[in-house]
């Protein structure tokens, strides 16, 4: 991992992150429960936890243009956003979206490589069941990629 360009690497199953790492601005979560929680404890007084797959916030109402959910996402995000204010800290979910220049972009960074993906393991479609069984262990180290 350290040739991805990460600083720190840390194996999840004899550590846990939340008490190895500390004053963080950002953190992207996309598991959620417990890790997004968790993940709130090492940032920075100030910092912000972007979760893919946590509970929708207000700002997510708003952003879908429909103002009158506002009150329904306050109520499913008010326990980890009242977590963060008495950390400090400021939760945000972040709504993923398909969007084509978006990914035209990205194929682009693909090309020139800039961006470079990890791949974990590759399975033919006729295993798709073992592809998932494999992904739902969480020990896949980068991406899963079904063939046919």
């Amino acid at each position: 991992m350290h040739g991805l360009g990460a600083d720190e690497v840390i194996d999840y199953t004899t550590a846990d992150f939340a008490e190895v790492l500390t004053g963080y601005d950002v953190v992207l979560d996309s598991l959620g429960g417990p890790n997004l929680e968790k993940s709130l404890t090492v940032l920075k007084p100030g910092g912000l936890a972007i979760s893919v797959v946590g509970p929708p916030d207000p700002a997510f109402a708003r952003q879908l243009g429909q103002p009158l959910l506002a009150p329904v996402m306050w109520l499913l995000s008010r326990k980890i956003r009242n977590r963060a204010t008495k950390l400090g800290v400021r939760y945000s979910f972040f709504f993923m979206s398909a969007n084509g220049a978006q990914l035209a972009h990205l194929a682009t960074l693909y090309e020139n490589k800039t961006l470079r993906p990890v791949l974990d393991r590759t399975f033919d479609f006729e295993l798709t069941l073992d592809a998932m069984a494999y992904v739902e262990q969480g020990r896949a180290n980068g991406k899963v990629v079904i063939t046919r």
